[in-house]
């Protein structure tokens, strides 16, 4: 009965493992998300995404000239 004892101890392994916590990914989505649309307050990662989002979203809209 060895391997079952070995594929007790695997499972408790695993599940002590997969218990420990791996972090939030809000935080890191906080982070990446800088720049946000006037209008319909969507969050975007640069201003090259939120010129393709003005030219899909709001196609009569100018976007916002870039402030960097």
């Amino acid at each position: 009965m060895t391997r079952g004892k070995q594929k007790i101890e695997a499972q408790r392994k695993n599940a002590e493992r997969n218990q420990k916590s791996k972090g939030s990914q809000f935080e890191a989505r906080a982070v990446a998300l800088k720049v946000t649309c006037p209008i319909c307050k969507v969050q975007l990662a640069n201003s090259n995404q939120l010129g393709d989002h003005y030219a899909s979203k709001h196609p009569k809209e100018e976007p916002p000239a870039e402030s960097s």
